[in-house]
């Protein structure tokens, strides 16, 4: 199930206004890549639980892509260049270098789990169609997982490559948003509590598919 209580306090702000952009990491050791401000960007931050300052650049700039990991050993992996991309990048807390590629190019899909362990399900190449695939990463490749329940993307991610959470998104384009969450354990996803909200790009956090945390994003309908 999905837990949210507490309250939120300000902390430091970016160096560079974007959206869309990965993010990785723990709240006093946390990284931003990519994104997009009026192109797709390359740019790295690194929070050290107060401010931000800049880390090594992407090798490609890119938005609507996903991460995973951690500041010293953390990756990012497909989005939209444009074209949509299949690429992976691994960074060591100061430089990012090439991985393996993604199976399926594409964008607006969740990740979470370690560098040597990450977890990539949804996306979709809009308006193309919306992906239901699930692939997990070694640290030097990706294959495939138990498909995802229902075809999603602009969904958030939470937990481990064995204990993960997918949360909330759009299931068809123009259908409007959606508040349902499924739990990964490995091999296969199964229906949990759905959001009290729905909504879409949203973002989550959590340490496994029974500890997760849900927030901001949209809840307004979708025409287009």
């Amino acid at each position: 199930s999905v837990h949210a209580t507490g309250a939120w306090s300000a902390g430091g702000n970016m160096i560079t206004a974007r959206r869309v952009m990965a993010g990785f990491g723990e709240q006093t050791s946390a990284v931003a890549a990519g994104g997009l401000t009026t192109t797709s960007v390359a740019n790295t931050e690194e929070y050290n639980g107060s401010g931000w300052s800049a880390g090594g650049n992407l090798g490609t700039a890119r938005r609507q892509l996903a991460g995973a990991g951690t500041q010293t050993s953390g990756l990012v992996f497909a989005g939209n260049i444009p074209p949509y991309s299949n690429a992976t990048e691994e960074y060591n807390g100061s430089a990012w270098t090439g991985g393996g590629n993604i199976t399926n190019a594409r964008g607006d899909l969740a990740g979470c789990g370690t560098q040597t362990a990450a977890l990539g399900f949804g996306g979709s190449t809009y308006p193309g169609p919306v992906s239901n695939s699930t692939e997990e990463y070694d640290g030097s490749a990706w294959t495939a997982g138990g498909n995802y329940g229902t075809a999603t993307y602009l969904l958030a991610g939470a937990g481990t490559q064995t204990s993960a959470l997918a949360i909330g998104g759009i299931a068809t384009p123009g259908t409007g948003t959606t508040g349902a969450t499924e739990a990964y354990d490995g091999t296969s996803w199964t229906t949990t509590s759905s959001l009290a909200t729905a909504r879409r790009q949203l973002s989550g956090a959590g340490s496994n598919n029974t500890a997760g945390l849900a927030f901001g994003g949209l809840d307004t309908a979708v025409t287009s």
